[in-house]
């Protein structure tokens, strides 16, 4: 319960009656200790002598408090006004069209910071299905990205969302998949979603949290600003939900070596073929696709990116073999290909190409691509690009 008291010396206060405090009136403007049935939890600065007297010149600390109190309001107004901009400009129908909601475009030139993102959009462009995507930074009910918008349904989950596209636009990479297959797809995504992704977020947002921070596109007055909060606002959270999980209660190196154990798994079932169940693409491509892009594009100098570009080549041959066939527009510079100790990358950004059907796609930016082979005396991205239409069109039958 809380009281306003009046006092005679000095104006108002509030009183919470909860507890009892006798306080030196010294603060009051008085050397006498006066008793109160209750605990001052607020007082008014505005007048001479008293608190402010006792902390120094009235003048300075109105000058300070009005300044901080002006800066932060007009950091709140600016902040409040983006937010809404942009989620006016974002507004979308969804009738008959799928919108993705994702986190910005990165600076890095790669097409997002997230895994969940990035495979859900790969997804939407290995089954060709048109989206628009939007990025007014509106998470789902369950506080995560990616969701889609279809027909004013909204669906949140990868998994939940591929099984809806599925079932309502008859869509599916796994049809052609035995059992077996279907299992060991499971297990291979399970791995990667709930162990794997764990470490390799581990070395993004903690380990290599400087570099990362670069990439972050956040314009404005405040950029730099809102940059450096954003990036050790989203290290706190993965610090404190690797802690939950688990996997955060080992050291760095342990959590090192979990991710070199996940990768060399990955780089044994995948060994020499074109995609993980054969040769031709199913759902868990755009899974594993996704969680090794960090390694090959957003983690320069990083063990992982030595590691993928090093001894385990076929991982990134793999990686490569699907940025070009599905990316054509998101460019990588050739000699980047193998790990160097000195990285040298381009700060191209990838544009937001709106609506997208990979079909629009241009193949004379495919075809201008230098023709690099693997030992194997195949080509190391996809000499059949061009043949593998016909896998994609059976989908829509």
């Amino acid at each position: 319960m809380y009281w306003r008291a009046g006092l005679a010396l000095t104006g108002s206060c509030v009183i919470d009656l909860g507890q009892t405090q006798i306080v030196p009136s010294g603060f009051l403007g008085s050397d006498d200790q006066l008793p109160f049935s209750g605990c001052i939890i607020a007082y008014p600065l505005h007048h001479h002598g008293g608190i402010m007297s006792a902390l120094g010149s009235d003048s300075w600390w109105r000058k300070t408090l009005y300044l901080t109190g002006g800066a932060l309001l007009a950091a709140a107004a600016y902040l409040l006004h983006e937010l809404l901009a942009i989620r006016k400009e974002e507004e979308l129908d969804s009738k008959d069209a799928i919108i993705l909601h994702q986190f910005s475009r990165p600076k890095c030139g790669a097409p997002s910071l997230s895994p969940f993102c990035l495979k859900l959009e790969t997804y939407l462009r290995m089954v060709d299905l048109p989206y628009k995507n939007s990025f007014d930074g509106r998470l789902s009910p369950q506080g995560k990205m990616p969701w889609i918008e279809y027909n004013h349904q909204q669906v949140f989950g990868t998994e939940f969302i591929i099984d809806f596209l599925d079932e309502r636009l008859g869509v599916s990479l796994n049809k052609g998949l035995t059992p077996q297959e279907k299992a060991m797809s499971r297990a291979i995504t399970k791995m990667l979603e709930e162990h794997f992704y764990w470490t390799i977020a581990y070395c993004q947002w903690v380990d290599n949290l400087e570099e990362t921070q670069k990439m972050l596109s956040v314009s404005g007055p405040l950029s730099d600003l809102l940059t450096w909060i954003l990036s050790h606002l989203n290290s706190g959270i993965v610090k404190r939900e690797m802690y939950g999980h688990g996997i955060g209660r080992f050291s760095a190196e342990e959590v090192y070596t979990l991710m070199e154990k996940d990768m060399r798994t990955l780089a044994t079932l995948l060994g020499d073929k074109k995609y993980l169940m054969g040769s031709k693409l199913s759902t868990v491509d755009a899974t594993v696709f996704s969680h090794l892009a960090p390694a090959m594009w957003t983690l320069p100098g990083s063990r992982p990116e030595q590691l993928i570009k090093g001894e385990l080549i076929n991982l990134a041959m793999y990686c490569e073999r699907i940025r070009r066939r599905f990316w054509p527009e998101w460019f990588v510079d050739l000699e980047d290909f193998s790990y160097d100790d000195v990285t040298d990358r381009s700060d191209s950004k990838l544009p937001d190409l709106g609506l997208y059907s990979r079909t629009d796609s241009s193949r004379d930016t495919l075809s201008r691509t230098p023709h690099t082979s693997d030992p194997t005396g195949h080509s190391l991205y996809d000499s059949d690009m061009d043949t593998e239409c016909s896998e994609i069109d059976a989908l829509k039958c």
